[in-house]
């Protein structure tokens, strides 16, 4: 129980995936909290295999009672939280006059809501314990970026980078710790969706719209959940002690701020 815990929210693909796995090398118990089972599990075991201790479980983040409920079963169970990732969200590619009421409160319920409720919870924790660190997974749409998958989307992630300043001033003399990183273009399974999504509406192919965002960055490259993974974990780690309320663009030099 003394292992340093990490809930990751979304940590069964992509991202989330390979900031558990990068967890689990560094010695963390990582729990894997996702709605996708199957690749929970998965990914926990994988975590093991690189040295560090994993559980994973069901979580539907926008549902509050279901964050609510995942939280406290962490504490349950490990007696503790250290690190919060929030990091689950959905998209999908949408023009302006595509986006629908439904689009618009499934992206706010999960990306924002969710982010919000599992932040609250874990506070209230963290509080009675010392402090932890808290990270969001924002992203360079919520800063403005044009090339985002939506603008529902793009609000959703400005209000985790509002909610994330906001709480870092607030919980900060309780010993926690708030802050954002923020991907730009990012090779994973929900980038592939979206560029074969706008590739299905008659725009550019996949390949072409992957080489024309590369070419937006300054280092000529997609990002990979790698580079985010090696963010978070900073972040979390005691060398980023003096550092909250900050959003880090992890995003090959597409923007700056």
């Amino acid at each position: 129980m003394s292992q340093r815990t990490m809930i990751v929210t979304g940590g069964a693909k992509g991202i989330g995936r390979e900031i558990c796995l990068q967890a689990g090398a560094e010695g963390y118990h990582v729990v894997v909290a996702d709605i996708d089972e199957d690749g929970a599990r998965a990914t926990a075991d994988d975590a093991r295999r690189r040295g560090g201790g994993a559980s994973w479980l069901w979580v539907d983040m926008a549902d509050p009672a279901s964050v609510r409920s995942l939280v406290d079963g962490v504490v349950e169970s490990r007696g503790h939280v250290d690190v919060l990732v929030n990091n689950a969200a959905v998209t999908r590619g949408l023009e302006f006059f595509d986006v629908s009421i439904g689009d618009w409160q499934l992206f706010f319920d999960t990306n924002a809501r969710g982010c919000f409720f599992a932040m609250q919870r874990v506070a209230e924790f963290m509080s009675e314990s010392g402090g932890g660190a808290i990270i969001n997974i924002a992203s360079i749409a919520g800063k403005g970026w044009s090339g985002t998958s939506n603008i529902a989307y793009a609000s959703t992630k400005g209000a985790v980078l509002a909610m994330t300043r906001v709480a870092a001033a607030q919980l900060g003399h309780l010993g926690i710790r708030v802050n954002a990183v923020s991907p730009g273009v990012t090779e994973t399974a929900l980038f592939e969706q979206v560029i074969h999504e706008r590739a299905a509406q008659g725009g550019a192919s996949a390949d072409e719209q992957r080489a024309a965002l590369a070419s937006l960055a300054s280092l000529r490259r997609l990002t990979s959940p790698r580079d985010v993974a090696g963010a978070v974990l900073y972040l979390a780690s005691d060398a980023a002690q003096g550092v909250t309320g900050q959003s880090m663009n992890v995003d090959s030099g597409i923007i700056w701020d």
